[in-house]
Formats: C-alpha cells, sequence, structure tokens
C-alpha cells in the first residue's frame, strides 16, 4: 500500500499492520505508560504539554497515572483510524492537526519523538517477532501519522 511521506511513495504490506502486527499489545495498559515514561524522562520539555496530568516526575508516578493511561488510549485510538483509513492520512487527521497546532501548541517534533518511544516499546514487548518488515510498515506508518498531524505547522 503506498502511503506519502514528504513528497515520496513509501511502499509496505498493510498486512504487516493489519495482520501480521499484534494490535492487541498496544492495547495493554503498560506499553503507554512506559511510552509516555520514555518521552518524559528522555525530553523534560515534553512535560509542560500534561501540566494538567499530575505529577510526572518519577517512575511510579507516570505508570500509575490515570490521565496518562486515559491520554494514551486516546494516543491508540487514533493510531487505529490511520490504520483504517490508510488511503486518506492527512484527512484522517486533519482536525487532530489543527487541534495540536491551534489549540494545544504541541511543538511537533514531540509527535515525532513519541512516535519514536513507541517504536522502542514496542520492539522491546515483542522481541524476535519485531522483524525487520513489521518494523519498516509500523516506522512508515508512524513517519505518515506525524507528517499528518504536523499538516497544519507547514
Amino acid at each position: 500500500m503506498p502511503l506519502v511521506h514528504q513528497g515520496r511513495r513509501l511502499s509496505f504490506d498493510p498486512a504487516a499492520l493489519t495482520d501480521g502486527f499484534p494490535q492487541a499489545l498496544l492495547l495493554q495498559q503498560r506499553v503507554i505508560p512506559v511510552t509516555c515514561h520514555r518521552l518524559a524522562f528522555g525530553v523534560w520539555s515534553s512535560q509542560r504539554y500534561f501540566g494538567n496530568f499530575g505529577n510526572l516526575y518519577n517512575t511510579a508516578a507516570i505508570m500509575g497515572n490515570p490521565p496518562v493511561a486515559k491520554h494514551g488510549m486516546t494516543f491508540l485510538h487514533g493510531l487505529d483510524r490511520g490504520v483504517k483509513n490508510m488511503d486518506n492520512m492527512k484527512e484522517t487527521y486533519a482536525e487532530l492537526s489543527v487541534l495540536h497546532s491551534e489549540n494545544l501548541h504541541v511543538d511537533p517534533d514531540n509527535v515525532k519523538l513519541i512516535s519514536d518511544c513507541l517504536t522502542v516499546v514496542v520492539a522491546a514487548r515483542l522481541g524476535k517477532d519485531f522483524t525487520g518488515e513489521v518494523q519498516a510498515a509500523f516506522q512508515k506508518f508512524l513517519a505518515v501519522v506525524v507528517s499528518s498531524l504536523g499538516r497544519q505547522y507547514h
């Protein structure tokens, strides 16, 4: 399935995301808190976007934080929308792009960083099942998601 990212067509087997990739893994509660933990500890400036989430200054606080878990599920459902609408990603994420740029004022680099953190966490969870084919499909898909969410900034 060709996706377009920065003017280039990206080809990959969508089955790597829809059939071969265990989406149930993403719905496990620990994937998102661990991803957010990596983002919060790796990029301290990202914490300013989550000021109303309470204490995010240590591992236990992040891992047990209900607003983090809720936002994580929102994020995962957003990714699911992308998987289901791969032919029209920019339109799928148009409203979210406006929300993140004009209302929330999220630095688009942080969207890229959270996708990188998610890739690391998913790779660690899947181990040998995170094959080169799955990694390529996942990262290409996330690159298009990031580009679509950052569209409002361009």
